[in-house]
């Protein structure tokens, strides 16, 4: 079935895709009616227009009740700035009136909150009254700097129009086989946590023989402690687009998608801006620079779906589906977007393109090891005494990433959280053992993922941070498959158990239940959330001993 609807949904093209037509008119009051035209439009069932929008949490009813939104984050929580945020927002318009938004990427700063289509952080709260009048407020800018021994990401290498034509000139008058083996002889793996070659991916895509393909940008950056995609899309949008543009020349595409989560008002309005502005000098579009090469780019706005960040369920939300995770093989390269040959890249792994064939692959691949190449984006959130965001070296030790680039944190830190929701938890003496490098960190039993940093403080209870996770993947959780959709809300009702002390954990059932979720669920949304889990129960388990059922 969802293969027919891809195809169905296909039939009007990226310009008018399903899900943006399905957002345009949700936003209006609509009655059965509307609907249809729009389910006979697209030639798909009507139950595949309201599957669909129930699914995505900016398009349920409830969601437009709402006036703002506070982030529920992991970092926001651990740093305890939320309760004011909830307070002064709820006098103001009212407690019914008050969503949450997991997250808004302003992990350096915290007290964040969404309003009236801006989001908000650190001090903002105080000036509310001026917010609510419409008053512009301008908000502290995250702190970035490099530290790599050879900046590839952060430089202004690429900040004008003229940098991105000479660059597109050179790329259109090299063959492609040639563009190809740079790529492929810098090492650079996928920054969006799966580390997959890019090379690699590109050349499986390239060798489809069909007319039709797509490049996919995936900047559904959802995980909290992370904000270094919006740092790119808001910073250094030519650079992304320059690598998108890159790829499709090489895989024969034309026509791209940046998939860029709602919670990031200011980077759609951005990378937008950045296309008109493309566009207009002739470096998107047809007959790019006079030559026959013709690419154009489509922003495609998420709703509020944690799970997009994977790749199937990105595609289908493109397609207007629910955003479902799909069984691979066919894996994207061969069977993609519109079941059409595509290739899915997350903004850092675009953003370092321009520069690896600027300066040569060796340039990248020098830096770290074969399989962990180049420089990273790390993310440290506002328990540290210098949060921002900063390109490192890979193979930086994480001591010195801690104490002398973060300068420490600003109260006792007792772990550290590393990529995401889904990443391990690490005590802080085991983590300054550790390398910036995916392969040391997945042997240690960790994850380095998308190098965002959460700080969870000493006197933040172990047993209420597992069941913010349990809590997170149950409320993103797809519901595709079983281990994931009741796994996760078992889980989450063990520790509601545990927290207003109604029972204690049974600790048999509780593993049993993390290497089931971790054997049997589709993805690493709920596939990977046993790591962290795991993680808390070996490192911390002193502060389970009143909680714990040891035999059930």
């Amino acid at each position: 079935m969802s293969r027919n609807i891809s195809k169905l949904s296909g039939r009007k093209g990226l310009k008018d895709n399903l899900f943006k037509r399905m957002i345009d008119t949700s936003s209006k009051t609509r009655n059965g009616k509307e609907i249809k035209q729009l389910a006979e439009e697209y030639h798909v069932g009507m139950s595949t227009i309201h599957g669909a929008e129930s699914f995505y949490e900016f398009l349920r009813p409830e969601h437009k009740e709402k006036k703002a939104w506070i982030c529920n984050g992991s970092a926001c929580m651990c740093a305890g700035t939320q309760g004011k945020v909830r307070e002064k927002l709820s006098k103001k318009l009212g407690k019914d009136k008050i969503g949450m938004m997991f997250c808004l990427g302003h992990c350096y700063e915290t007290s964040s909150f969404h309003y009236n289509g801006h989001n908000y952080s650190g001090n903002d709260i105080d000036q509310i009254d001026e917010i609510i009048k419409g008053k512009k407020i301008n908000s502290k800018k995250m702190y970035s700097k490099s530290f790599a021994t050879k900046t590839i990401l952060m430089g202004d290498d690429l900040s004008s129009i003229d940098q991105f034509k000479d660059l597109v000139s050179n790329v259109l008058k090299k063959d492609k086989k040639e563009t190809l083996k740079t790529v492929t002889d810098s090492n650079l793996c996928g920054r969006g946590g799966a580390g997959f070659p890019t090379g690699m991916k590109w050349n499986f895509c390239s060798q489809q023989k069909v007319k039709k393909k797509y490049v996919v940008c995936n900047a559904d950056e959802g995980d909290s402690g992370a904000f270094s995609d919006r740092y790119l899309l808001e910073e250094q949008p030519l650079k992304v687009i320059l690598g998108m543009l890159v790829c499709a020349y090489i895989i024969g595409s034309d026509e791209g998608v940046l998939y860029i989560r709602g919670e990031y008002p200011k980077s759609i309005e951005i990378i937008n801006g950045t296309i008109n502005e493309l566009k207009k000098a002739n470096l998107l579009g047809k007959n790019i620079l006079g030559t026959n090469f013709s690419c154009d780019m489509t922003i495609c706005i998420g709703q509020g779906a944690y799970i997009c960040g994977e790749e199937s369920a990105l595609i289908a939300s493109i397609e207007g589906r629910r955003a479902e995770v799909d069984v691979r093989p066919p894996f994207p390269v061969v069977e993609g977007l519109y079941k059409k040959p595509t290739v899915v890249n997350n903004v850092e792994t675009l953003a370092a393109i321009p520069c690896i064939l600027k300066f040569g692959a060796k340039a990248f691949s020098s830096v770290g090891n074969t399989k962990s190449a180049g420089t990273k984006l790390v993310c440290l959130d506002s328990l540290f005494k210098k949060p921002g965001v900063y390109e490192i070296d890979m193979g930086t030790s994480m001591k010195k990433i801690i104490h002398e680039i973060g300068e420490g944190f600003v109260q006792p830190v007792k772990a550290l959280q590393v990529g995401g929701p889904l990443g391990g938890v690490i005590p802080i003496k085991e983590v300054e053992k550790l390398n910036l490098d995916f392969q040391e960190f997945t042997k240690a039993g960790f994850m380095l993922g998308h190098g965002s940093v959460v700080s969870i403080p000493e006197t933040f209870s172990m047993v209420r941070y597992i069941h913010h996770l349990f809590k997170f993947s149950s409320d993103e959780s797809c519901g595709k498959c079983f281990p994931g959709r009741l796994g996760s809300y078992r889980g989450k009702e063990m520790f509601d158990q545990a927290l207003n002390k109604s029972n204690k954990i049974p600790i048999k059932l509780l593993n049993e239940l993390l290497v089931t979720m971790k054997k049997g669920c589709l993805c690493a949304l709920c596939g990977a959330i046993p790591v962290p889990i795991s993680n808390i129960l070996k490192y911390f388990t002193h502060e389970f001993k009143d909680d714990i059922n040891q035999g059930a």
